[in-house]
Order: structure tokens, then sequence, then C-alpha cells
């Protein structure tokens, strides 16, 4: 999971941002860029693809992450940012402030390169990233524990939609949810055309 990073530690950067967001595809809530600059000879242990961690796990690498770091940062946009300006617009304006924040010299990305009018920093785009590099990651873990954790919040106003349990992704239990109560303001209207498979 290191290669990259000493690749380019070795060219002479020394604050290398990986970004991962989570939220993309789900029906409801926001979208959630985490940003993580790791720290040279750090090991990062537990550090891999978020979706290979349990729950209670993520907590736990979450923590450590924050804790050894060179630095982090997590963003978010609402379902209105993304309804108004598309979910693409919403994940580049999470990372442009991440930037902003963090004062990179390189990036690393999961998959998608950032439009160089957005970005002066020089980057590189990894197709699977969080599964290859330590700093990608770890962004995805920071972000995902981040954004499920508010989810599980606004489940408490709306009980009946389980928003703790599907964290506003489009399963078979969010749809049934929907064909019952209906969306609430936390849905993507945008997303419309996916509720009518319900």
């Amino acid at each position: 999971m290191f290669e990259l990073e000493n690749k380019y530690w070795a060219q002479g950067y020394s604050r290398i941002l990986g970004m991962d967001e989570v939220g993309r595809g789900a029906l409801a809530g926001p979208v959630t860029v985490g940003g993580v600059i790791w720290r040279q000879h750090v090991t990062g242990e537990g550090i891999r693809d978020s979706k290979a961690l349990k729950p209670s796990e993520r907590e736990r690498v979450a923590r450590y992450i924050r804790t050894e770091a060179e630095a982090f940062a997590i963003a978010s946009r609402d379902q209105g940012y993304i309804d108004a300006h598309g979910i693409v617009q919403a994940i580049q304006s999470c990372q442009v402030e991440i930037i902003a924040k963090l004062n990179p010299d390189m990036l690393l990305l999961d998959a998608f390169l950032l439009p160089k009018a957005q970005c002066r920093v020089p980057q590189q785009a990894i197709v699977k990233g969080d599964q290859l590099s330590v700093s990608i990651a770890a962004a995805s873990i920071v972000a995902k524990v981040d954004r499920d954790r508010m989810m599980c919040e606004l489940d408490a106003q709306f009980p009946g939609l389980g928003l703790g349990s599907h964290k506003g992704y489009g399963t078979r239990g969010h749809y049934a949810a929907l064909a019952l109560y209906g969306p609430c303001y936390l849905h993507r209207k945008s997303f419309l055309r996916q509720w009518s498979r319900v």
C-alpha cells in the first residue's frame, strides 16, 4: 500500500494527499470526501479499503488515522447541492476545499483527476486507489466513518426509512421504505428516476 507514496516521497514530495469519496451513488444524504496526508515512516497498521473493514474495525482504524496522519480533512456536500450542481461537481468542490485546507504538493486520487482549472497541484488518478495507496485508503476510511455516523444520527428523525441501516444507499429495504413513506428532504431529487423502480 506504500508503493505510490514511496515513489513520490523519493522524488522529494513531502505532503502527498490521498482523497476518496463515499456516498456517490446514494439516494439520500451527502457525498463526503476524505483527505489524508500520511506521515513517512509510520506503518499504516490496519489501513486498507474501507469496504473490506467491519464497522467496528473502521471506527478503530479511523481513530488511529486521526492520531498518526500528518494531516487530514473531511468535506461534505448535501443533497441540495448535489441536486443543484450534480454529483461530480459536488465531489470536486469537496476536493478543492480539502486541498485549500491541507496545502499538499502532490495528489493521489481514486479513479478520476481534478480538472486543471480547479487544481494546480500535480496529481495522479489510480483505479481502485483505495486498494493500492495507504493515503487513499485512509481517506476512504475517515470519510465513511464520518458519513455513516451522520446518517445514523439522522435516522432518529426518520425512523421508518432505515437510514442507520442502509446509510441512504439504494438497498431493497430502502426502496421498500420509500414505497411506504415517500422521500424526505434528505433524498436527492435528481435521483427520482431510481425511485420509480420501487
